[in-house]
């Protein structure tokens, strides 16, 4: 039986900014979008960014000296941030699951970005637990972190539904026996979670 459901943030529960505002600093310093793209998010576990193993000022310096991009700490982070756009109705699809009575969290591999996202516009209150990599050192490459997520939630992993756009985390966590949604739209997300015996519409 199904018992919590937990959703990654950028792509499901707000537009997909890390990406979306790379490929803005990739145009803006004259190198292919989807190339650059690539190099930023390899950096960002390389540096060790994202598992808090370093900081943001380390993070911008490596792919400065790998890239060649140029701007502030500031006015790159702003690129991205500015594009994480919470998307009201998987937020009211969220107040229906909680007001049904299951569990929700989010696990997302963002790095202390994620805490400045929530101090701007709040969404941390619509969730019973946060999971971000930063914090718990452990990015969703890394199988074990399904279970770890589920065990802090004191759930077996078939009792969760985990929701994600990327097709690697799905694949990942299916394979550590929880039942997953392939993010691509909020009216799709639904009808998925109907069959989960979870009624959105």
């Amino acid at each position: 039986m199904i018992k919590a459901v937990i959703f990654d943030f950028g792509g499901v529960l707000a537009e997909e900014g890390f990406r979306e505002g790379l490929k803005v600093i990739a145009i803006k310093n004259g190198l292919g979008p989807e190339e650059f793209f690539k190099t930023a998010e390899e950096m960002i576990y390389e540096t060790g960014y994202l598992t808090g193993m370093t900081d943001e000022k380390k993070y911008w310096k490596a792919l400065r000296e790998k890239t060649g991009i140029k701007g502030s700490d500031k006015e790159l982070r702003e690129e991205i941030l500015k594009r994480f756009v919470l998307r009201t109705e998987m937020l009211e699809y969220i107040k229906k699951i909680k007001a049904d009575g299951f569990i929700t969290a989010i696990l997302s591999d963002q790095t202390d970005w994620l805490d400045e996202i929530n101090g701007k516009t709040p969404f941390y209150h619509s969730f019973d637990y946060v999971f971000n990599s930063f914090k718990i050192k452990k990015g969703k490459r890394d199988p074990s972190v399904f279970r770890d997520v589920c065990s802090s939630m004191e759930l077996k992993p078939e009792e969760v539904v985990f929701v994600d756009d990327n097709v690697g985390h799905i694949r990942r966590a299916s394979g550590e026996g929880l039942n997953t949604i392939l993010f691509t739209n909020a009216d799709d997300f639904a009808k998925e979670m109907n069959k989960c015996s979870i009624l959105l519409i």
